[in-house]
């Protein structure tokens, strides 16, 4: 029977995909990444979209075509390796740092400015906000329908409004660039999008639309694939439209926001410049509804896949994952972000390779080969680009291509990839070849 959804129903998974992906770091990051980059915006805006777009859209992609599963993706991979990476990427993009910077984001830029900063406000506003995020995670049958069809459209007019406003009033004129932005701002961008964790994200997001696509009635494999490709498609177009904005946003702020230290304060007052007393309402509404969607989905991504490695019932581990991240919430936005970036660094690089190779499995005699070394040289230098990151001394490394922004993994993972791939196509015909003259 040929298993078919209506054209809503694709548009509402798009836009629930678009509003999971949408969260803190979405709104954050290119906003200062803009102001940095000034003059060579396009480029660092290229850079960005690569890793805050491209990959998330190949990861989603590559899900389907894998089968659905983490499992199915990392299947080359020794098993407790495997499990440990999607732990690992679960904590960080759970309950460690994504699903409470949404809320610390929420509260900075949403919140504060109504109320005022304070240690208890924040406790009591993170409270109301992981109570929400609990209540909706635990209607997972109806996610398509609370935020597809109802939360992301209001969110959807809000960014449009937002966007007019920067491209038709932008409120000062593009300057030079600074920092890493002069000479490497391609470079610099893509390197930026990997606050967004939006890499991981897409791994994630994949097992649970694959979820909420067979509980539409879809269960062929090709028809589920087909649906996410779709959905991703979409959500990409979303997001790629926002960050457009965002990165011209910032691009144009150098003026009223000079002295602005966050990407936060940068679209603050940028907003309240560019709409005046009602501006905060505006950017309020967007925040919100931007960060509790992505709560939202993390912790029923994060919840799931918990639930079926544990046994134990996905009710507990929602109450759990949002208790927990309400209380790391407290711990503060600037914190949270430092603390990420390390390891953003070091497992970024794996992922990455692992998706791209996702694509070229079914071409490679010796898949596990391949993968291991591929994968265990990126790690391995991506540890190399967290030290450097520290300011610890690796001047024996000094001369790598790209160290000085975070990406000296890049290079010799291309060369050892080629390596393999040489390897993976001589060494069957020489296998091959002994065994006829023998």
């Amino acid at each position: 029977m040929k298993q078919t959804l209506k054209t809503t129903d694709i548009i509402a998974l798009g836009f629930m995909l678009f509003a999971f992906f949408l969260g803190a770091g979405n709104i954050i990051f290119p906003p200062q990444a803009g102001q940095f980059a000034g003059e060579h915006y396009i480029s660092a805006m290229g850079g960005f979209l690569l890793t805050a777009v491209g990959l998330p859209l190949l990861s989603l992609i590559a899900i389907a075509i894998a089968g659905g599963s983490w499992e199915a993706i990392s299947q080359e991979l020794p098993r407790k390796i495997s499990v440990l990476i999607v732990v690992v990427m679960f904590i960080i993009i759970g309950p460690a740092f994504a699903i409470p910077r949404t809320a610390a984001v929420s509260f900075d830029m949403a919140i504060k400015p109504f109320i005022g900063a304070g240690s208890d406000r924040l406790a009591i506003f993170s409270g109301v906000f992981f109570m929400l995020v609990i209540v909706f995670a635990l209607r997972q049958g109806r996610l398509i329908d609370t935020i597809g069809k109802l939360l992301t459209p209001v969110l959807l007019i809000g960014l449009i409004v937002l966007s007019l406003g920067v491209f038709l009033a932008p409120q000062g004129h593009i300057i030079g660039a600074k920092g890493h932005y002069i000479d490497m701002p391609l470079a610099s961008g893509f390197l930026d999008g990997y606050n967004t964790m939006d890499t991981f994200g897409a791994l994630l997001f994949g097992m649970l639309m694959v979820d909420a696509i067979g509980s539409k009635g879809i269960t062929q494999k090709k028809a589920v694939a087909r649906y996410l490709f779709f959905s991703a498609l979409i959500a990409a177009a979303g997001l790629a439209f926002v960050y457009v904005s965002l990165f011209y946003l910032g691009a144009t702020s150098s003026q009223i926001a000079a002295h602005a230290k966050t990407g936060s304060d940068i679209l603050s007052i940028y907003v309240q410049s560019l709409f005046g007393p009602y501006g905060q309402w505006v950017l309020s509404t967007i925040v919100l509804l931007a960060c509790l969607t992505t709560a939202i989905g993390l912790t029923s991504a994060s919840s799931e896949y918990f639930s079926r490695l544990s046994g134990v019932g996905v009710r507990y581990w929602v109450v759990g994952v949002g208790v927990l991240s309400a209380i790391i919430t407290n711990i503060g936005l600037k914190q949270l972000i430092n603390l990420s970036i390390p390891v953003l660094l070091a497992l970024y690089p794996t992922i990455i390779m692992l998706v791209l190779l996702t694509f070229i499995r079914h071409k490679l005699a010796n898949p596990k080969l391949v993968y291991r070394f591929v994968l265990a040289v990126s790690f391995i230098f991506s540890l190399i680009d967290v030290i450097h990151r520290l300011d610890l001394n690796v001047y024996w490394f000094d001369r790598l291509p790209l160290l000085a922004v975070g990406m000296g993994w890049l290079c010799p993972t291309l060369i050892i990839l080629v390596a393999m791939l040489v390897i993976d196509r001589v060494l069957p015909f020489k296998l091959v070849q002994s065994q006829s003259i023998h």
